[in-house]
């Protein structure tokens, strides 16, 4: 690849990016250190263990809630850090066994709290009475819970129960089938929870094998094949799901997942960045700040994706 794409990256990140995410791109690509990264981490993480203060810049939050939680998951798992002794996955699992946000099945996405502060209209709670029951994040959640938790722990327990929930759930779906666009959320939210459990040879809690045979299916029908709607769409390409030539769905997606390769490469802006395919039409000011975090969030993505194609 040309060395431009890096290079303007690599420049915008270091004018824009969050001291977090500046922390990650240093770690993966200039020999940076998990600490700083767990760190910068640390600071959006709450006394209940659980994270807000906008780390997932859709929501200005600065209560703990399940999305913002799961973000810091990912973060973690980005980062290939699995100490569950550890402070902030300690604090983690102590948040979700407290029950916050929580109807005993699913975690809510949508907290009321959320309502006092600038947020996109996704994140919006019109009822405040209702847990809306998502996958997204519960089954990752749950999965976190099986991959992290002491086994003689009643949360073990509980998030056993509910991955086999959503298990049911999801083998209960068609998501594969033909013609149908599904939500590439939900089907990723099902995948992260397959992979911890999978970590965690938690065999005992449903079957892995069938899932990940189910997964490899969906994850081709949940690429969005129709690649003009990528320029100005919000779809789901390859990048999405996956991230190495060394996934489990690089070679039944090879084709389109080399084209993203390119794609990235053609699309880049001249900052450095790349355009984010989406916005709020409430809280103008505090949009353009999320949109900027969103956009360093972008290229670090990127330049992870294009180095598991082997392009960087």
């Amino acid at each position: 690849m040309n060395n431009t794409t890096y290079t303007r990256a690599r420049d915008f990140l270091y004018r824009n990016a969050r001291p977090l995410d500046f922390a990650r791109f240093q770690y993966h690509f200039e020999n940076g250190s998990k600490e700083a990264v767990l760190n910068a981490l640390a600071a959006y993480q709450n006394e209940d263990g659980g994270f807000g203060h906008a780390l997932e810049p859709d929501a200005w939050n600065p209560h703990s809630s399940p999305i913002q939680t799961w973000t810091a998951t990912e973060i973690l798992r980005e980062i290939g850090f699995t100490d569950s002794r550890h402070p902030i996955i300690k604090g983690i699992l102590r948040y979700l066994a407290g029950g916050q946000d929580f109807d005993g099945e699913y975690w809510d996405n949508e907290p009321l709290s959320n309502n006092d502060y600038p947020h996109a209209p996704w994140w919006h709670k019109e009822n405040p009475h209702i847990v809306k029951h998502d996958c997204n994040p519960t089954a990752v959640l749950a999965g976190f819970i099986v991959r992290f938790a002491e086994k003689t722990d009643d949360l073990y327990a509980l998030g056993c129960q509910i991955a086999k929930a959503q298990y049911d759930i999801y083998a209960d779906d068609a998501f594969a089938d033909e013609g149908i666009v599904h939500d590439g959320h939900g089907l990723f939210c099902y995948l992260r929870m397959w992979q911890y459990c999978s970590d965690a040879n938690a065999s005992d809690v449903f079957n892995l094998a069938d899932m990940g045979e189910r997964l490899k299916a969906d994850v081709k029908c949940g690429i969005t094949a129709d690649k003009a709607a990528w320029e100005t769409d919000y779809i789901y390409k390859p990048s999405f799901f996956f991230n190495s030539r060394d996934s489990i769905f690089y070679v039944d997606n090879k084709d389109i997942a080399d084209y993203e390769c390119d794609f990235i490469i053609r699309t880049q802006q001249p900052d450095g960045a790349w355009p984010i395919p989406w916005g709020w039409a409430d809280y103008p000011e505090e949009w353009a700040v999320s949109k900027n975090w969103w956009k360093g969030n972008g290229a670090l993505l990127n330049l992870l994706y294009l180095q598991g194609m082997g392009r960087l």
